[in-house]
């Protein structure tokens, strides 16, 4: 009788360590590696609540495509494959500049209003 709560004892220890070990594998390099592959997300676009245009790039060196996508609750579509662009270049910001600062150099005067 005591064999048998032992290999029971055995049998829930292997079944929670199998919900562990997945977890530990999803946060290594190795295991985000594995679900990703030559793919990454360029841009996204939520038209509606449902509705999203994704853009991806998938493959690498000359093969790269960027595959422009139609997202709903319904399904994906291909909507248009595009040749790589360059990236987006993003605005310069640091955690010192105010919004004001970002705004009034976004439209082009500098942001030294204070300095007359």
């Amino acid at each position: 009788m005591a064999s048998y709560f032992g290999a029971l004892g055995w049998f829930i220890a292997v079944l929670a360590l199998i919900p562990l070990a997945l977890w530990l594998l999803r946060r290594t390099p190795m295991g985000t590696r594995l679900a990703i592959g030559p793919m990454r997300s360029v841009a996204s676009l939520s038209i509606t609540p449902t509705q999203k245009v994704v853009t991806v790039e998938v493959g690498g060196g000359d093969e790269r495509r960027w595959l422009v996508l139609g997202v709903t609750n319904g399904g994906i579509n291909l909507l248009y494959t595009l040749t790589p662009q360059d990236p987006v270049p993003k605005l310069p910001s640091t955690p010192s500049d105010g919004f004001a600062q970002l705004l009034s150099r976004l439209k082009g005067d500098g942001g030294d209003r204070g300095a007359n």
